[in-house]
């Protein structure tokens, strides 16, 4: 009886626990703080257009690329900024300088360290930025064009830099900075690195296709035949699904690992430039930017579940999912 009290106790505590959804509002340069049944509780100012964004290894803060323009096919300086912002606090707290090193785009970052880095489009640079120091430590040339995403391979030996004008991957030895560049499909961006962090998968939004990468040889070793425009993908946690959104299909496909094959395609109706997952991995967020809105798409039963509508102009990006304070 004992027990079964206690955990009566528990129930409360772990449902108000819940969940926070932390939605990169790229169009109105601002991270929204939103519950998962849609309501907007805050709003924290960020660089101009901001793209992506990462967690501390504390879980205390954010760190957000002020890339400075909606678009990579978008003409301009952009920005040089990566916002850190409290999370708790709902506040931007400061600013990592880039210097002359701009249009920062995505981000990742070495758990082990806590350093971050950061892909550049002015000029192709991948960054390795002491984010408790705020300052940039030392930068790599890609050898690529039109640096895009950023994945930080097995122990933060390699970086593996999407190059979407050049199809190619730069792989980045953190150490020597020598750069080996695998070619891919046409305009590779998003990628994942599988639970194990064996395999490293890459998305093509032009060339309708995943490219799987080893991480061991870094070789291409095949791929994976996907819908038009992929964009963005995720992992499931037990490695078993890749889940991606198509720009072009308006769709969101799930794959499995071992057989290579789409298993499901959920229609969305409108163009996502994103895809993440909950914390639990039954969730994919899927934006819609150009119209405000993120689906919520149960992977379990392969449908969309929910609509969040962001405020006008917002332009909705990635979704973190985050325990609610």
């Amino acid at each position: 009886m004992r027990t079964l009290f206690l955990l009566l106790l528990a129930v409360p505590a772990l449902w108000a626990q819940g969940s926070l959804w932390l939605i990169l509002h790229k169009g109105g340069s601002s991270l929204g703080y939103c519950t998962p049944e849609g309501k907007l509780l805050a709003g924290v100012a960020t660089g101009l257009h901001p793209h992506e964004m990462v967690r501390s290894p504390d879980g205390r803060l954010l760190y957000v690329t002020d890339n400075g323009t909606m678009r990579i096919e978008q003409a301009g300086s952009g920005g040089n900024t990566v916002s850190i912002i409290d999370i708790a606090a709902r506040k931007r707290i400061g600013e990592i300088s880039l210097g002359k090193f701009r249009r920062p785009h995505g981000i990742d970052l070495d758990r082990a360290t806590g350093r971050l880095v950061v892909s550049c489009e002015l000029p192709d640079q991948l960054l390795l930025i002491d984010a408790a120091a705020r300052k940039v430590i030392r930068t790599y040339p890609t050898g690529g064009q039109t640096a895009h995403m950023v994945t930080l391979g097995p122990g933060g030996r390699y970086a593996y830099v999407s190059n979407s004008n050049s199809n190619d991957v730069s792989v980045i030895h953190m150490g020597s900075g020598q750069v080996k560049r695998i070619p891919t499909k046409a305009r590779p961006e998003g990628s994942v690195l599988s639970p194990d962090g064996r395999t490293l998968y890459v998305v093509n939004r032009n060339g309708r296709a995943v490219s799987i990468i080893d991480t061991a040889s870094q070789a291409l070793t095949g791929e994976i035949t996907a819908g038009d425009g992929p964009v963005r993908i995720a992992v499931t946690p037990d490695g078993f699904r890749l889940v991606w959104s198509l720009m072009n299909d308006k769709q969101v496909e799930i794959a499995d690992v071992k057989s290579r094959k789409v298993v499901a395609r959920i229609p969305l109706g409108e163009t996502p430039v994103s895809l993440s997952l909950s914390r639990d991995g039954r969730l994919a967020f899927a934006s819609a930017q150009d119209f405000d809105t993120v689906y919520v798409v149960s992977l379990a039963e392969k449908k969309v579940i929910r609509k969040v509508q962001t405020p006008k102009g917002a332009g909705p990006d990635p979704v973190m999912e985050i325990a609610a304070p």
